[in-house]
């Protein structure tokens, strides 16, 4: 049974859509859903957004025809059939929290020679989106499962990965950088939130953890609110 909150919510979209200046397309993993939040209704208020996101999916896999998630054929299909302004990607909190270091365990390869795998496909995959689309990618999120946390579903399947969550934020903010650069060099939008969510210990802040635990994303609101901040300028200019 659908809740009369959710109802409620659905109908607002519904009429925001149909006076909405801007339609965005949303591909990415499970972070990227932040922008079902209601917070955006008011923060962007003249853009609907339009959330194909798959959890789980990697940067990594993207190259994959046969990947577990079938991400690529599930973006690529949002791609064909969605009319949209705008499309905006957030993948890699996946691979630089457990994919790569996975990967190099597995084949016997460095960290950064699977980084570069990472990488490459996914730099692939935004000129073939770019081509088509005025793109803005949004930084992977910093790790938020603590070196000590070895329960809830998304810490029990990685636990198998010994990193420290330092480790893992560092390779994050190297990974979002590389991109970062990248789109700069191809004219593609980016936005890097590591600045506004690092803390002074090198992890991410207290501020942006989930009131639940064995939650790995953020604080839905306060995300909201930071992206919400910072997209704003890029696509409701002057509103």
């Amino acid at each position: 049974m659908i809740k009369p909150g959710r109802l409620l919510l659905n109908g607002i979209r519904r009429i925001q859509l149909r006076f909405a200046e801007k339609r965005v397309l949303v591909i990415g993993d499970s972070h990227s859903k932040i922008f079902r939040h209601y917070s955006f209704i008011y923060l962007l208020p003249r853009t609907h957004f339009e959330v194909r996101a798959k959890g789980g999916a990697t940067a990594s896999g993207l190259a994959t025809p046969n990947s577990k998630t079938q991400a690529y054929q599930r973006f690529r299909k949002a791609l064909d059939e969605v009319p949209r302004d705008l499309v905006i990607v957030q993948l890699g909190e996946v691979d630089t929290g457990y994919v790569i270091w996975y990967r190099a365990k597995k084949y016997q390869a460095s960290v950064e020679e699977m980084f570069e795998l990472a990488f490459n496909t996914y730099t692939h995959f935004l000129l073939e989106v770019a081509s088509a689309d005025q793109v803005i990618v949004i930084s992977a999120p910093l790790p938020t499962i603590t070196d000590n946390n070895d329960w809830g579903e998304v810490a029990d399947l990685r636990k198998e990965v010994v990193t420290t969550q330092k480790q893992r934020t560092e390779l994050t903010i190297l990974f979002n950088h590389r991109i970062g650069e990248f789109c700069k060099k191809h004219q593609i939008g980016h936005i890097n939130l590591d600045h506004e969510c690092l803390g002074e210990n090198g992890i991410v802040k207290d501020f942006y953890m989930h009131p639940n635990s064995i939650d790995h994303h953020y604080h839905a609101r306060r995300y909201a609110a930071l992206i919400g901040k910072r997209l704003k300028p890029l696509i409701e200019p002057g509103g």
